[in-house]
């Protein structure tokens, strides 16, 4: 049976229903995925690459917390997993969040450098990583190696960072 998820309710709000991955949902309920973008102090993106058997597309972090965990604290559980970095005292800002009818989310930013080479890829899930420029980015979206809904998030984040100015 996969791991237990808590459910929320349409207003991101934790209910006492849990299920298991891969089982259905209620109706009504809905589960909570956390998203983290990372950028350096050159202002490039971190992104990670899937393995053909998940998808084989690019994308930031993320995943869902488990049953009993709060959003930072799966995303900092993501982190671990799936880049095999301690990002528990880093300074998370959630930059936007909601209910889109079928998945609660948070989304985080952090602000870090790291080295490509410090980070150990979950290799089940993870084939590649990489820093992006703003404009690489663009021009994935022009090559369709990202969508709109993918590159969103970097477009969100930045629009966060110039309101903060």
């Amino acid at each position: 049976m996969g791991e237990l998820r808590d459910l929320y309710d349409i207003n991101s709000n934790i209910t006492n229903k849990t299920y298991h991955k891969g089982k259905s949902i209620p109706k009504g309920y809905y589960p909570m995925v956390v998203m983290v973008v990372i950028r350096n102090s050159k202002g490039e993106f971190l992104m990670q690459k899937r393995v053909p058997s998940k998808g084989g597309d690019w994308g930031v972090t993320g995943g869902h917390p488990k049953s009993g965990q709060t959003p930072l604290e799966g995303i900092i559980t993501e982190v671990k997993e799936e880049l095999g970095l301690d990002f528990s005292h880093e300074n998370f800002i959630e930059y936007d969040s909601g209910c889109d009818g079928k998945d609660c989310y948070k989304m985080y930013f952090v602000n870090k450098d790291i080295d490509i080479n410090e980070i150990k890829i979950q290799e089940e899930e993870l084939s590649e990583v990489r820093w992006f420029s703003m404009d690489e980015l663009n021009n994935m979206v022009k090559t369709k190696e990202l969508n709109e809904d993918q590159i969103s998030c970097f477009i969100k984040v930045c629009n966060y960072l110039e309101r903060e100015k």
